[in-house]
């Protein structure tokens, strides 16, 4: 049955390619490819960011809610992240995780340039004269906060996403400590982003196992129900790790075919960046009764009916057949 669940693709969908044109300015480019060309340069400095307060040993941490925590990276990446992108687009909505921030940042925080292979993309007809007022973007300055603290740094992302009329088009990941086993800080961390409808950038993604359903979940907020619809899967192989992007990140590498949480503790900021750059490779999320998510500006901030995500070339809906009545009650 498994081998019917999964599809191969002879060519994944991406864009790794550069402009012809040596350089773009911002004015010649549509409103969404700057949107995500500045997001790539503000979640890169954000991440340097992360990286310096863990190295100096002082996280700053405070509970916010139980098993919710929130460090001094969190409230300082989220202030480096809004200051740089209100100051370039001061009409468009801005939503991140740790509230208001004070934008008064330290001079090196702002962040203005941009990312030119996304401004030089080929922008589809829908994605131009878009109006500010019609974009909301959601920003989780530090995905895997409780992971942080514990030192699984590879758990660890920055997410911005882009939302267009609610629908979830535009993304970038940013891992500040990829590849940081290695000891080689020139190749520490890596960025990707997405576009729905054209593609992906700074990454590869590479198929799942044919022969095989590997499965990641939340490792620290599992009850019943998340343990029901796992149940109900059947899965070879359990992946339990922290924070909404490094799942994702595990379905474009390959090490899973789908991401399942069934619960409702999953918020927009978590999922809004990682759901454009997932289904701009091909792939899928959605609650666990399959409808897409609306990342407006004035919807509940949490995913109420769960995540249910699914790698490029694995058959989505045939997948989430096999969650059972119950969970799918548990989150109507």
């Amino acid at each position: 049955m498994l081998r019917n669940l999964i599809t191969r693709t002879r060519n994944l969908e991406r864009c790794d390619f550069f402009p012809s044109r040596s350089q773009y300015t911002m004015a010649e480019s549509p409103l969404i490819l700057r949107l995500i060309a500045s997001s790539v340069t503000a979640a890169n400095r954000a991440g340097k960011i992360i990286r310096d307060i863990m190295s100096r040993g002082d996280l700053g941490i405070v509970e916010k809610a139980k098993n919710d925590l929130q460090t001094e990276a969190d409230r300082s990446a989220q202030r480096c992240i809004i200051a740089s992108l209100s100051l370039q687009f001061p009409s468009v909505t801005i939503i991140g995780e740790e509230g208001a921030s004070n934008t008064e940042v330290p001079s090196d925080w702002i962040v203005t340039d941009s990312e030119q292979t996304v401004l030089g993309l080929n922008c589809p007809e829908d994605y131009k004269n878009v109006l500010d007022s019609d974009i909301v973007m959601w920003v989780d300055p530090l995905d895997g906060t409780s992971e942080y603290t514990q030192g699984l740094l590879d758990h660890v992302t920055v997410l911005i996403g882009v939302s267009l009329r609610g629908r979830a088009v535009g993304g970038v990941i940013h891992q500040p400590y990829y590849n940081y086993t290695s000891g080689n800080g020139e190749n520490l961390g890596r960025t990707l982003w997405g576009l729905v409808d054209v593609g992906i950038g700074g990454f590869t993604p590479q198929p799942p196992p044919a022969n095989r359903l590997i499965v990641t979940t939340t490792r620290s907020h599992s009850d019943q129900t998340v343990q029901a619809a796992l149940d109900a899967m059947n899965p070879d192989e359990v992946i339990r790790v922290g924070g909404a992007g490094h799942k994702v990140m595990l379905l474009l590498e390959g090490r899973a075919h789908a991401y399942v949480f069934a619960s409702g503790g999953c918020k927009k900021w978590d999922t809004c960046g990682p759901e454009a750059v997932l289904v701009a490779a091909g792939g899928h999320l959605t609650t666990v009764h399959g409808h897409n998510y609306d990342y407006g500006p004035v919807v509940e901030r949490a995913n109420a009916q769960g995540v249910f995500a699914t790698a490029p070339g694995v058959d989505h809906d045939a997948l989430l057949a096999q969650l059972p009545p119950e969970v799918l009650d548990a989150l109507n």
